[in-house]
């Protein structure tokens, strides 16, 4: 049985990026940029006005009153194209170009106008009120780094460099298959006492969804070893990942590996030293990769949180870190000591306080659904006391 740490570093051993594949920017969304973006064009496209107000030159400036002639108006995408000559301004607004010969704005509040005269009463300061050509970013600078997430942000400059389209890693095809003959679709399971609704596999194939996957099926197997042998070969063509969910312990019935016999699976690591989670599991089967997690829903969406996300991170051609961002907060409930098996315990962030939640058994639900952090403690360290610093990790 490995650590925690050890599993992340073979999974980050074994997490390939998948091919590229060029979108428009419109399509970008939540892709991971595998080449550079570089800006096509100066931002600003001109020296453009900052504010409201007039285009004048420095030099008719002072002493004050100021008394100029109004000859004409520059507009975004339609500037004038004359050009200012001593004694003269133009009234200019928010991002339109400025006039030749003029250098400066002197916004709308320091000027009173009366037809085409307008008067400066003072030291409009010494704000220019201009943004130069290309103090943004430049045309054949790179605006964007690969390996970059293609968030608002970003989209925002790449658009904003005049890109239509950006070469991306191609999204992890997620199967998620789910083990148990207890399991029926939610909404089926009051027609049975026996029955259990499938509630693990929504979460991940949605966690998954989060951190970029294409979701290609979402199917439950009974456990039937040869229905699931024929499940497994049906999907493997068309994912690059098959998510198991369940059927991972040492039971009878318990098949998840045995399953991908036909596909000669061979196991990276098989047990995890950790609570919840301690029966996940990941094999590869040629180029494929076969992520295990357990049955029980919260220990299903913990486990895929610390070892799925890190894994669709790293197959996009991210760092893995990034799916591993820890942060520190003040605990505001204590923590026993830990046993030799390292605990994420599911707990509520508000501010910079961490508080666990009450229920921390595997198979809860709306506990789960109350935490947003997990709290990490490390195997064998000693009881954490109100107040003490302890590192989260955002659900």
């Amino acid at each position: 049985m490995i650590s925690f740490d050890e599993a992340i570093a073979l999974i980050a051993s074994a997490a390939d990026p998948l091919g590229t594949e060029r979108v428009g920017i419109g399509e970008a969304a939540g892709r991971v940029l595998a080449q550079p973006v570089v800006a096509a064009i100066d931002s600003p496209r001109a020296d453009v006005s900052a504010m409201d107000g007039y285009a004048v030159r420095r030099t008719d400036l002072g002493p004050y009153p100021v008394g100029l002639k109004l000859v004409g108006e520059s507009l975004p995408g339609a500037g004038w194209a004359g050009t200012v000559e001593a004694g003269q301004c133009v009234r200019i607004f928010t991002g339109a170009p400025l006039p030749t010969g003029t250098d400066r704005i002197v916004i709308q509040e320091r000027v009173r106008r009366d037809g085409d005269k307008i008067s400066i009463d003072g030291d409009p300061g010494p704000a220019t009120w201009v943004r130069p050509r290309g103090k943004d970013f430049c045309a054949a600078g790179e605006i964007l780094r690969a390996g970059r997430l293609l968030d608002p942000t970003a989209l925002i400059a790449a658009a904003g460099a005049d890109v239509a389209e950006v070469e991306v890693f191609e999204r992890p095809r997620v199967v998620v298959l789910s083990n148990g003959d207890e399991l029926v679709q939610p909404g089926e399971a009051r027609k049975s006492a026996l029955a259990v609704p499938d509630s693990a596999s929504p979460g991940v194939a949605s966690l998954a969804d989060q951190w970029g996957a294409q979701i290609v099926s979402r199917t439950r197997l009974p456990d039937d070893l040869e229905q699931m042998r024929a499940a497994a070969s049906a999907v493997f063509a068309s994912a690059d990942l098959v998510v198991v969910i369940g059927g991972a312990s040492v039971g009878e019935r318990d098949f998840a590996k045995a399953m991908f016999s036909h596909q000669g699976l061979g196991l990276l690591f098989d047990k995890i030293s950790i609570r919840p989670g301690k029966p996940a599991w990941l094999g590869r089967a040629g180029r494929k990769l076969v992520l295990g997690l357990p049955g029980n829903p919260t220990s299903a969406l913990v486990t895929g949180r610390l070892l799925l996300a890190p894994l669709l991170t790293a197959m996009q051609g991210r760092q893995i870190d990034q799916a591993l961002s820890w942060e520190p907060a003040r605990l505001a409930t204590p923590i026993p000591a830990c046993d030799q098996r390292e605990t994420f315990h599911r707990a509520h962030l508000a501010g910079d306080q961490v508080s666990l939640v009450g229920f921390q058994e595997s198979h809860a639900q709306k506990a789960l659904a109350d935490a947003d952090v997990l709290v990490r403690q490390r195997a064998h360290s000693p009881a954490f006391v109100t107040g003490d610093t302890v590192q989260v990790l955002r659900l």
